[in-house]
């Protein structure tokens, strides 16, 4: 009897163990929302970001000497005859343009941010290890992952956090639309964080650095502000241009 107990009891355990819910998918577990339509605010920085500058405008980029014979040597109708136009509308150039992004979920471990400046697509993968890709891509390929601060312990718990991405495998582009190059080791780390005003406005924080040991002496650290947007009425899909 005792021993049939027995047996009866570890069987009702194993079930019970074997009834947990699964982990939560990454986009079940998201602290933030991140999806809808939201616009680059140009508040600072607007003679670099707005309009293309002039060659040798390279101040607040910590530019080596090898960085700077490049960008001297900027030629964009060379860049239009080999079909680079878009070299200024890579990751770690794009997210300072006048653009607006389109965030949405492509599945759930799977982010994609589509911006309506040069009509460039970003995936960011929360699976590891990330799909891997042959040529070097503008947009490389981008892992990422929650960041949570305090809370979100227990069921039914607040969650607080932000998302941190870090993007490699990048085709060479620039930094700056003037020629300001970085290289295909460029590592390009994100964090996105969201803010909500008391009057119901919502931003999209952008801190970002990019790291090359190629053309940058130090890592180069920017923050791109963004504000949601209702919908995307706004939303005017532009192909990439090396001049404008």
């Amino acid at each position: 009897m005792a021993l049939a107990l027995l047996v009866l009891s570890a069987g009702v355990g194993a079930q019970g163990r074997g009834a947990q819910a699964p982990p939560a998918t990454p986009r079940a577990a998201a602290p933030v929302d991140m999806t809808g339509y939201w616009v680059a605010i140009i508040s600072e920085d607007w003679r670099w970001r707005m309009v293309t500058p002039s060659r040798g405008d390279y101040a607040s980029i910590p530019m080596n000497l090898a960085a700077q014979k490049l960008a001297d040597a900027w030629d964009p109708a060379r860049d239009e005859a080999a079909g680079e136009q878009c070299r200024a509308y890579g990751a770690p150039g794009l997210m300072r343009g006048p653009t607006r992004l389109h965030i949405t979920w492509l599945d759930d471990t799977t982010l994609k941010v589509e911006s309506d400046y040069g009509m460039q697509t970003r995936l960011f993968h929360f699976r590891t290890p990330a799909p891997t890709q042959g040529a070097k891509t503008w947009q490389g390929v981008s892992t990422a992952q929650w960041v949570m601060a305090g809370g979100g312990r227990g069921r039914g718990a607040a969650r607080f956090g932000s998302m941190k991405s870090v993007t490699t495998q990048l085709r060479p582009g620039y930094l700056r639309k003037n020629g300001v190059p970085y290289s295909a080791e460029t590592v390009f780390t994100e964090y996105w964080d969201v803010h909500t005003e008391a009057n119901g406005d919502r931003y999209l924080v952008d801190t970002n650095v990019v790291t090359d040991p190629v053309y940058l002496q130090l890592p180069f650290m920017t923050a791109i502000h963004f504000k949601k947007e209702p919908d995307g009425s706004k939303w005017d899909p532009t192909p990439c241009d090396a001049r404008f």
